[in-house]
């Protein structure tokens, strides 16, 4: 979750440049309806901070890497987004990831002999330029009210990248994660379609918690999260029959999450 350097970047983001008072004196930053960079994506990382509003639109995973990360599922395939259309317009109610809000700024190491971080722009978003409109990032020579907040978003973002951590961290030590696999009934087809490739939380560990460790995840804010997370995972049938109904699914070519039959 946390911001790479620009020899490895993340998702969505095809080059980094840090913000410069003299190089972007007179760059601006406007809005856009659509976010076509996204309709190809089926997964975005996502904070612990939104399991809470996220869970209510998608289903919540975890990725099958070894160092697992919270995922919105947007789609049950590689390159399949269900809630945007083909121009990147989204479809209707979702919740959008603040991994999403955030692009194209990121916070990022210049160095790697420190830790201090700047604020970053992608240079090939349509967002930022030297447009005639939009809201200048800079006033005076000094950042706008506009670049003060993209700011206070990224640094929050990277605040809420922490907790992610330590709460997958926690998650890895109490060994609740397992692997997960949803199997999904078609009318006409006798075999169900079984999704596998992600991770999700352990329902019967978790009920057998020894009342300590229940108590402290209780307190330490954990158990909403993983709940959250549970009731999202519903959501997985409202994904596929949203990616039927716009004739891209069942897919049966090995993918993450992969159909197979049962």
């Amino acid at each position: 979750m946390a911001s790479a350097p620009a020899n490895n970047l993340p998702v969505f983001y095809n080059d980094l440049l840090p913000l410069s008072s003299v190089d972007h004196a007179s760059y601006r930053s406007r809005s856009v309806e659509s976010a076509p960079f996204l309709t190809k994506q089926h997964a975005v990382p996502l904070t612990v901070d939104e399991f809470v509003a996220a869970q209510r639109y998608v289903p919540i995973i975890f990725s099958a890497s070894d160092e697992a990360v919270p995922l919105a599922l947007m789609g049950l395939n590689e390159g399949i987004n269900t809630f945007l259309d083909d121009e990147g317009k989204l479809r209707g109610p979702a919740y959008v990831p603040a991994y999403v809000r955030r692009y194209p700024w990121m916070l990022a190491k210049l160095r790697p002999d420190t830790d201090e971080l700047s604020l970053c722009f992608d240079p090939t978003s349509e967002a930022i330029g030297e447009f005639e409109e939009g809201q200048p990032l800079f006033e005076d020579g000094k950042p706008s009210e506009l670049t003060q907040g993209v700011l206070k978003f990224c640094e929050d973002f990277e605040q809420a990248a922490a907790r992610t951590g330590q709460f997958m961290k926690d998650l890895k030590e109490l060994d609740l994660l397992m692997d997960g696999e949803v199997a999904i009934q078609v009318p006409g087809n006798d075999q169900p379609f079984v999704y596998r490739g992600f991770r999700m939380v352990n329902e019967e560990k978790l009920r057998d918690m020894r009342g300590d460790q229940l108590r402290k995840i209780s307190q330490n804010g954990m158990l909403p999260l993983i709940y959250a997370h549970l009731f999202s995972l519903q959501l997985i049938r409202e994904v596929f029959e949203s990616q039927v109904a716009q004739g891209k699914g069942p897919i049966s070519i090995p993918q993450a999450p992969q159909p197979a039959e049962a």
